[in-house]
């Protein structure tokens, strides 16, 4: 006889249907003359990652990478790219589900979309550049910090007014 408990935590399941890319863009705003330049690059990594439900227990996830090259006031060149997965995630409790969709699909899709950012750059005629890898569970961490101080924060307004 097992527990209902018991058996609904057995069922947990976490399936990767697809991964693909959503959205890509490479511009190269100062080519050709920025090949004919020295140039000291000053690099700038932008990263969100949204999630939709899809249906009961399916969530696509996108994870948007943004880098820009600048070098002076020039842009030698600005890659974005939305990598997106499909995946179906049920039998977690709320607090697990939000933390699985903030870690573990992020880290599966960050090194589709790492990839495809040092594709497009190479493509552009620049050297490749290899982003270095992300503690998404550091992220996730910072986010629930954020999160419980706003809550402290609203909680503690009407108090302050009573």
């Amino acid at each position: 006889m097992a527990a209902n408990g018991a058996g609904e935590q057995a069922q947990a399941q976490l399936v990767l249907q697809k991964i693909y890319v959503k959205d890509a863009s490479f511009e190269a705003p100062s080519a050709p003359q920025i090949f004919q330049e020295e140039i000291s690059p000053q690099l700038q990594l932008n990263m969100n990652q949204k999630v939709t439900a899809l249906a009961q227990d399916v969530f696509e996830v996108v994870l948007t990478l943004t880098l820009t090259c600048g070098t002076g006031d020039k842009t030698a060149y600005l890659v974005e790219v939305q990598q997106a997965g499909v995946f179906t995630i049920s039998g977690f409790d709320a607090r697990n589900l939000d933390a699985v969709l903030g870690t573990y699909c992020p880290n599966t899709l960050f090194p589709y979309a790492r990839q495809m950012v040092s594709d497009l750059i190479q493509a552009g005629g620049f050297p490749p550049y290899f982003l270095q890898p992300i503690n998404f569970d550091q992220l996730y961490a910072e986010t629930l910090r954020r999160r419980a101080e706003q809550e402290g924060q609203l909680a503690g307004e009407p108090a302050g007014n009573a």
